[in-house]
């Protein structure tokens, strides 16, 4: 009896036909037959919500539902989620769906509304897009469900609680795949080329043709077969690349509601997979104060299965960044010529002379790039100043630290360490460009 009392609701339709029957029943006192039709309309009423209340109960478990959620959730991706809805019922189902999202989400009102057919499935497809990793807890599905005459709704809790985890933009890596496809292709019937390159590992002597390098002739060969012949080179493969994740309180400014650690954690995901797909060998590390979530660099098969776990449980402790023990380790740690993609952010030229010369002496071993963000609400900020006094002075900083930006590139250029100033919508992009750039000149 509990249960029923719990399941059961009045809908607003009885209601506002119980208040118009209370006004015939008033207006009854001075217009006697008007009384007469208000008592035959109340027992109508009354009877007809028994009916409803009958015919939603006489079926044990009539609406049925599976959600159908993704084994993980992809951060800043939107997200599929589809719920598959029965009825049982000898009637169409008038039905109310409100959601427990995650309180991550913030939402308490997400519902939808819909009528299903008789002994028929209904799917309702939604999005999610998360803006924080962490453990995401799904509650239950309530569903309420209402007859043709919307006198009374059944209430059903459905759908199981369930944990998910949200990892780092996965959902993404295929967008970037076509750019790991300059030296291979799947399509049945393709004719399979070797990208020609100039770096150190020789592939074989061919005969010269219009538009070959002269600088790789090979004069031995040339003699004894009495045409010119040339050397081949293609791209050295397996060359170690490391992607560093400053995770200092300098990565904490927020973009579109995700940190730009978030954004340096979506874009090492998905320079890994490019990295391992061009057959190199892609490792990470992270650092504030200490050098931690070190995945040293190979090009297994399980290397994507180990980057994606230690990017899930990255978080900063909000400190300055130590990059004088992070040069030290890298020294000690990684005796080999490595791609070292460093994600961190600098904000005027003195926080770069801070870190500068850690940079320099990396970039005697390694090949350094650095990957740091443009603000872009300054550049909306100078786009939509007023005309006023106050809005002059605000066009006038936003556009000295946009300047302070290009100067830290130009200073970086001139001491060798190469650099990628981006938004942080792009970032993943014009980082994957910038790797493939420097492979193809045979930088690393």
């Amino acid at each position: 009896m509990k249960q029923f009392y719990n399941t059961l609701f009045i809908n607003n339709r009885f209601f506002y036909n119980l208040g118009f029957i209370a006004l015939l029943f008033i207006v009854g006192f001075f217009i006697p037959v008007l009384f007469v039709i208000s008592k035959a309309l109340l027992l109508v009423l009354v009877i007809l919500t028994l009916a409803d209340i009958i015919i939603l109960y006489n079926t044990q478990s009539a609406i049925t539902l599976k959600r159908l959620l993704p084994k993980r959730l992809s951060n800043g991706d939107a997200n599929k989620i589809t719920l598959d809805i029965q009825n049982l019922y000898q009637f169409p189902a008038h039905i109310t769906i409100i959601e427990e999202l995650p309180y991550q989400f913030q939402k308490r009102d997400f519902n939808f509304q819909c009528i299903v057919k008789t002994r028929s499935n209904k799917e309702l497809k939604y999005t999610l897009t998360p803006t924080e990793r962490g453990v995401y807890l799904f509650g239950n599905v309530n569903v309420y469900a209402s007859s043709p005459l919307h006198l009374a709704t059944k209430k059903y809790i459905l759908g199981e609680e369930k944990k998910i985890k949200c990892y780092p933009s996965f959902l993404r890596l295929r967008e970037f795949d076509f750019k790991a496809f300059t030296s291979e292709t799947v399509a049945y019937g393709t004719k399979k080329i070797r990208r020609i390159g100039h770096s150190l590992e020789f592939e074989q002597i061919k005969e010269y043709v219009s538009g070959d390098d002269i600088r790789t002739l090979n004069w031995k060969a040339t003699a004894k077969r009495n045409q010119l012949m040339v050397n081949q080179y293609v791209e050295e493969k397996a060359q170690p690349v490391y992607a560093i994740i400053d995770k200092g309180r300098a990565m904490q400014l927020h973009f579109n509601n995700i940190s730009l650690l978030d954004y340096a954690i979506n874009a090492t995901l998905a320079i890994s997979n490019i990295i391992l797909r061009k057959q190199d060998k892609a490792g990470m590390l992270t650092f504030s104060k200490t050098l931690e979530d070190w995945v040293v660099a190979e090009s297994r098969n399980s290397q994507m299965t180990l980057i994606s776990e230690a990017l899930h449980n990255i978080s900063t402790d909000f400190s300055e960044s130590d990059f004088s023990t992070l040069y030290a380790v890298i020294k000690r740690k990684i005796t080999h010529r490595s791609l070292l993609v460093l994600f961190t952010n600098f904000e005027t030229i003195d926080g770069l002379n801070r870190q500068l010369p850690y940079l320099r002496a990396l970039a005697k071993n390694h090949l350094v790039l650095i990957v740091f963000f443009k603000n872009t609400q300054l550049e909306t900020l100078i786009a939509n100043h007023k005309n006023t006094i106050e809005g002059v002075y605000d066009s006038i900083i936003a556009e000295k630290f946009m300047y302070e930006k290009k100067k830290i590139v130009k200073e970086l250029k001139k001491y060798g360490i190469q650099s990628v100033l981006t938004s942080p919508e792009n970032l993943t992009g014009d980082t994957i460009t910038k790797y493939l750039e420097l492979k193809s000149r045979g930088l690393f």
